[in-house]
């Protein structure tokens, strides 16, 4: 009985390919608050994430305007019709958190956000962040 809900989980993202995209709300805005574009910090790095024009619902739930937020490390934007993958490039926020506080190695880094719906799969159109470059001293 155990694994009941591991396939109900997989079932309901099988279930996601080939769905209607959610509608992402008209002028939706999703953008990194802090560190600024091109900052030079120590880690611990804060990230604190910024929304505007929709709401910030745990994963999971279904409810009009609403998304919870991805933070992508370093890579590019996923496929933007499929669930966000989850790795060390792209940090799930499925708990509604609207801030972040990451161990990154020293070096050049880049952020940015991307919104997901109940089912971590971006809307359509896509609400994603500028992406900015901070240094880690």
């Amino acid at each position: 009985m155990k694994k009941l809900p591991a396939l109900f989980a997989i079932a309901s993202l099988a279930g996601a390919v080939g769905a209607e995209p959610t509608p992402a709300p008209e002028g939706a805005k999703v953008y990194i608050i802090s560190p600024a574009d091109g900052a030079e910090i120590s880690s611990p790095v804060t990230v604190q994430f910024g929304l505007a024009g929709m709401g910030v619902a745990p994963a999971g739930t279904q409810a009009p305007d609403t998304g919870h937020h991805h933070l992508i490390i370093d890579s590019d934007l996923p496929p933007l019709d499929q669930p966000v993958p989850k790795d060390g490039n792209h940090i799930h926020f499925g708990g509604g958190q609207t801030e972040a506080k990451l161990d990154l190695p020293p070096g050049r880094h880049t952020l940015q956000l991307l919104m997901g719906d109940h089912l971590h799969v971006p809307h359509s159109p896509p609400v994603a962040s500028d992406r900015i470059t901070i240094t880690v001293k």
